[in-house]
């Protein structure tokens, strides 16, 4: 198959008129749409920005590469865009670059080893002959553009001899990189090439979307005098390399200093690779001690998540389910388990199915938090220090009453347990036969004494106590207690739509809900209202509101918001956050709130994590949770709608006086 089958006359275009990056990528989205590549721009769209955010995908020499891996890509693809004007901004591994062909690249999320996927790489592969990149670029019509697509310079790579004053010298690399298509293949091509032209042995494996290819062997790693690992996710079977020099970047380094990569391998490496110390980072890249520890907590909440949504599923289809027979309230009552309608036994036990699967929360947290620390030895005891949050060692203890620590407690044992972990693997030395040991005896002994003895001795008594007390605080102060922490976490939560903030306002709301102190009614709204809103202001501005405020791609963008919105998915309203983030932001915040205790005021109750609309039927006093949601959608886009038209009459004054 040839590469031009990859793509389309309607995939190319020239002299196109975009000026932002954003606006390239949302219009050749649009292209591999309407040609049936992808059956969901917005899902595709978002694929594609979220690699963007990893690392730069321009080049050099006027090309970028942005790609995205995707289930909404039903075919590997790419659609190419020639610009009129150079976009001077777009990230890219050469600072001085200007952006001005462009390859979006379409990548199927499960079509390993497929030869569509082998299409791309070849592609990311050839892009990096400048030969045939000149080829592209005098190509100014469709016909010899395709032409030129699969014309390949056949000339020979320069014969580099060894140095003379001793054997080739041999170095392994890794490249990998999230998407697994373009900078994994084109680091490796770079690698390869400068090992040509220095007389240096370089053999690379990939491990990209097509799977591991060209994976090393035993007796080429016992040869190897050193190791390079370019890559932006974890490399597989770091073990192999064991007692091996090594150097680690991010996978677009090679493609600007792969010369200089491979001497400092062989010359100064940052340190030999023991799968024990799992490669701490390298001093260059080394992180302060509160961005390591914020870093930790958001890994531990990012697998916290599906533990939350599939224990909210469980019991949101229990609930679901037993709507029509009225019961809802009381399907996981005890008497349901042996009831006579084996629906209702199905629904009970898949209610308290879904109450036990929340009882992982924490355990789940704690663990990823110590893993992001310390790696593998810190898993058990970050586990351990999570079952102690949520309480599971007084069905042991025989304590009926006990309060359980919550997530502030699983917040401090798993820092403790990564820690100790940590700190244990790298200060503890042992000698060769005994290494083995330190993984799986010493350090769970000392990390899980540590939890132990911190819970039983602060923790418990501490958070616990201050989760008794908030409790009784809540209820004492029945309705200004309410409003006020459905203030706060309605405001977190509508901060950065989806960032750290409104991820620790959620695993704060989440663990007040799961220990039953306050339920999740502010913060479910405050998920969907700034979506909604600034959707609905778009609506109004189009088909309301005789002057139009927002620009056309904020108008279009605002039909996604919408959209978005209903299925509780806040990030939809990001493109109007950078936009203009100093108008967006407060009126999020305070839509969010007044939407919020709105709801709360009017007796609005949602305890489970289903923001979406299928959530909905699940509140108590729904309708009550709809005029909140009408309330702060409103406020923002009214809002938004009466200060940007101000901003332009303002604006309009200035420019006559």
């Amino acid at each position: 198959m040839e590469l031009k089958k990859m793509t389309d006359r309607d995939l190319l275009f020239f002299d196109a008129d975009w000026s932002t990056k954003e606006q390239v990528i949302e219009n050749l989205v649009d292209s591999l749409y309407k040609n049936g590549n992808i059956d969901s721009k917005e899902a595709f769209f978002q694929a594609v920005m979220d690699r963007e955010k990893l690392s730069a995908t321009g080049m050099e020499a006027g090309l970028a590469i942005p790609h995205g891996k995707s289930t909404a890509v039903k075919k590997a693809a790419f659609a190419v865009a020639k610009l009129k004007t150079p976009v001077a901004d777009w990230e890219s591994i050469d600072p001085t670059n200007e952006v001005k062909l462009v390859f979006l690249l379409a990548i199927p999320d499960a079509e390993a080893g497929s030869t569509h996927l082998k299409l791309l790489s070849e592609l990311s592969t050839r892009l990096m002959d400048p030969t045939y990149l000149k080829g592209l670029y005098e190509a100014n019509d469709a016909e010899s553009f395709l032409a030129a697509l699969d014309h390949v310079n056949k000339a020979e790579e320069p014969v580099v001899t060894p140095a003379a004053n001793g054997p080739k010298k041999k170095v392994l690399a890794i490249t990998a990189c999230a998407a697994g298509i373009a900078h994994t293949y084109m680091s490796a091509e770079a690698l390869e090439k400068a090992g040509r032209e220095l007389g240096i042995d370089v053999k690379v494996e990939k491990q990209g979307a097509n799977g591991i290819e060209d994976e090393h062997l035993a007796a080429q790693i016992k040869e190897a005098d050193a190791v390079i690992f370019a890559t932006d996710i974890a490399p597989k079977g770091m073990e192999r390399f064991n007692g091996k020099p090594y150097i680690r970047t991010k996978v677009a380094q090679p493609l600007r200093e792969a010369k200089q990569m491979i001497e400092r391998v062989l010359e100064k490496p940052d340190g030999t690779v023991n799968v024990n110390d799992e490669m701490s980072e390298s001093k260059e890249e080394k992180k302060g001690f509160f961005s390591e520890m914020a870093a930790a907590i958001l890994t531990g909440i990012s697998y916290m998540i599906p533990v939350i949504v599939s224990a909210g599923l469980m019991i949101g289809i229990a609930k679901l389910g037993a709507m029509p027979f009225g019961l809802v309230q009381t399907i996981n009552e005890p008497e349901f388990a042996t009831h006579s309608n084996s629906l209702l036994v199905i629904l009970h036990h898949l209610d308290k199915f879904g109450s036990m699967i929340f009882k992982f929360m924490y355990p789940v947290f704690g663990a990823f938090v110590a893993y992001a620390l310390a790696n593998r030895p810190g898993l058990v005891s970050g586990f351990i220090g999570g079952a102690f949050a949520a309480g599971l060692h007084f069905t042991f203890w025989g304590v009926e009453d006990g309060v359980a620590s919550g997530f502030l407690g699983a917040l401090v044992l798993g820092l403790t347990a990564g820690y100790v972990s940590k700190i244990a693997n790298e200060k503890i030395k042992l000698g060769k036969n005994f290494q083995a040991m330190k993984p799986m005896l010493i350090i769970p002994a000392i990390s899980v004494l540590s939890v132990f003895f911190l819970n039983f001795y602060f923790v418990d008594p501490v958070f616990g106590a201050l989760n008794l007390w908030l409790t009784n605080v809540i209820a004492a102060a029945e309705s200004s207690g309410a409003l006020f922490l459905s203030s706060i976490i309605a405001g977190a939560t509508a901060f950065d739509l989806g960032g750290p903030i409104n991820k620790a306002a959620g695993a704060i709301a989440i663990g007040l809900a799961a220990d039953e102190i306050f339920p999740l009614t502010a913060r479910v709204l405050a998920i969907v209202i700034p979506p909604i809103g600034l959707g609905l202001a778009t609506v109004i501005d189009r088909y309301v509101v005789g002057r139009r405020v927002f620009e056309a791609d904020l108008r279009v963008a605002g039909n996604t918001s919408l959209l978005l919105g209903f299925i509780a998915i806040s990030e939809g309203a990001i493109p109007f956050m950078l936009r203009n983030p100093l108008l967006t932001i407060p009126l999020n915040i305070i839509g969010a709130i007044i939407g919020a205790c709105t709801a709360v005021i009017l007796g609005a109750v949602q305890w489970y994590p289903l923001p979406a609309i299928w959530g909905w039927p699940l509140v108590e006093n729904v309708w009550a949770y709809l005029i909140g949601l009408i309330v702060g959608a409103g406020f923002i886009a009214f809002s938004n709608i009466f200060i940007r038209f101000a901003l332009i009459k303002r604006k309009e004054r200035k420019a006559i006086s």
